[in-house]
Formats: C-alpha cells, sequence, structure tokens
C-alpha cells in the first residue's frame, strides 16, 4: 500500500499527528495540512488517493474546500472528518461533494474500513469498453461518463456511485440497506433521509428533462431503475 498517498486537512495538530501515524502503520503514505488553503494548494500540487477533511479549518472552510476539489476532481474520494454530528451537517458535506462523513470521536478501524471501501472500489479493473445503457441512458463505467439521449450529463462522486448501483441492477426492486451497502459501503442508519436526497439529485440530472423516467420509487419498498413500472 505505500503507493496509496492520502492527504489529511485537520487543523487540531495533535490529531493531525496522530492520524498520520495511524495512517502509516496501517501502510499509506499520509500527508497533513493545517488550514483549507494549504489543503487547497496541496490537493491541486499533488496526486491523491482519498483526502480526509475536517469541517471548522482556518481560511477556508471543509465545505468550501471540498467543493473547490470537486470543480477539478470529481473522482477523488473524500471523507469529512468532523465534530459537526448534525443530520444538516452531514446532507450539507453530501450536497458539497463528499463521499463519507465521520463524527468524532471515531474509532479508527472504523474510518480505516471505510477507506478501504473506497480504494477498493477505485481500484476495480473494468474493462475499457465497458458501458451500460438502458433507454437513452449511457454509462462508461471506465471513465464514469454518463450521457442521456446524447446530453453529457456531469454527476459527483457519490450521484456516479449510486447511479451504476441503479444500473447494475437495473428492472430490480432494491432495498435501503442494499443501496446503503453498495453505495455507502458500511453501516449506515436506513432510516435516515439522505437516500432519498441523492435520488432526488439523479432525477433532476437524469429525468427530469427526458422521457421515459427511470428512477422509480415503490413506496415502502425501496427503488428501482427501469424503462418501464415494475
Amino acid at each position: 500500500m505505500a503507493d496509496i498517498k492520502i492527504l489529511i486537512v485537520e487543523d487540531e495538530q495533535r490529531l493531525a499527528d496522530i492520524l498520520k501515524k495511524q495512517l502509516e502503520e496501517a501502510g499509506f503514505l499520509a500527508e497533513t495540512a493545517n488550514d483549507g488553503y494549504i489543503g487547497k494548494q496541496m490537493s491541486e500540487k499533488n496526486n491523491y488517493n482519498l483526502i480526509i477533511l475536517d469541517i471548522n479549518l482556518p481560511l477556508i472552510n471543509g465545505y468550501d474546500l471540498c467543493r473547490e476539489i470537486r470543480k477539478t476532481n470529481k473522482d477523488i474520494p473524500i471523507i469529512m472528518l468532523t465534530a459537526f454530528g448534525t443530520p444538516e451537517n452531514k446532507i450539507s458535506g453530501f450536497e458539497y461533494g463528499a463521499d463519507d462523513y465521520v463524527v468524532k470521536p471515531f474509532d479508527f478501524r472504523e474510518l480505516l474500513a471505510r477507506i478501504n471501501v473506497f480504494l477498493r472500489r477505485s481500484d476495480l479493473n473494468i474493462p475499457e469498453s465497458e458501458k451500460i445503457i438502458l433507454a437513452d441512458l449511457e454509462m462508461d463505467l471506465k471513465s464514469k461518463t454518463v450521457t442521456r439521449a446524447g446530453r453529457k450529463i456531469d454527476l459527483t462522486a457519490k450521484e456516479s456511485m449510486l447511479l451504476e448501483t441503479f444500473l447494475r441492477n437495473r428492472h430490480k426492486l432494491l432495498t435501503r440497506e442494499f443501496i446503503i451497502e453498495k453505495v455507502w459501503g458500511i453501516d449506515f442508519d436506513p432510516s435516515t433521509n439522505i437516500i432519498d436526497v441523492y435520488v432526488n439529485y439523479l432525477r433532476k440530472k437524469i429525468d427530469r428533462d427526458f422521457e421515459p423516467k427511470l428512477i422509480h420509487t415503490k413506496f415502502g419498498f425501496g427503488f428501482y431503475c427501469s424503462d418501464k413500472e415494475i
């Protein structure tokens, strides 16, 4: 794992040092930045495999930094690691482009499990020509590009993962628990409305201006992706 490089953007120096040491003991390369401005510069100049990001940062807060990173890199996994733990905080984190959200205090073993989930996903060996097509929607699984009726659709990393889960299981009814496991990759409260939030994001991008509608809700059961009702 020595070639896997992780950026930690954390202004609490003691925590940043501990986290860096733990990640290095787990076999990763780790670098730290103690404010959002330095974190932005480092993320632009270096090739990282994953970024761990606090929210309450000097100069540029974590939400804004996440948004800035997403302008140039839609694919790098970003995990927000913060003391702000309300559902509103979490939803804001995902809206700004985070892939995961861990609340302090945390167990490093859980954080490591989440990191490994994202690294395994980014390391998948997908054939160059593999695409999934449903009606006039097409997703290239290697480049993660999505088009509908020939029009390119920009998705965040989490939206892309959700759409891929739907398309790989098209015409099947998916429970909330299944979606959480496949998209978030670890235990997550199925009663949270984050799935509904992201399904709505997808609908606005791939369904609102097109027919037929592809993402459907079966109330009390879950969601499915199909060009016809099931």
